[in-house]
């Protein structure tokens, strides 16, 4: 899911609480990414990234993460 159709399905939940729960249920699922999760929290304020440090350091470092490769020792 990309952050268009996310944005045009938030727009036919009524109820905040809903759409919070819509939205961790596509994290939850795979079909939404970290960050964009973390970025419509953010903008919809049901998050305070500065009272949640671990968010801070995720959302800031994630495309650090994304790239990075485990060896199999």
């Amino acid at each position: 899911m990309n952050r268009e159709e996310l944005n045009w399905l938030l727009q036919t939940i009524k109820d905040a609480e809903t759409a919070e729960r819509f939205v961790l249920a596509q994290y939850e699922r795979g079909r939404i990414s970290l960050q964009m999760m973390a970025d419509v929290a953010r903008e919809r304020g049901w998050i305070n990234l500065n009272a949640n440090q671990f968010l801070t350091m995720v959302t800031r470092h994630s495309s650090e993460y994304a790239t990075t490769e485990l060896s199999i020792a």
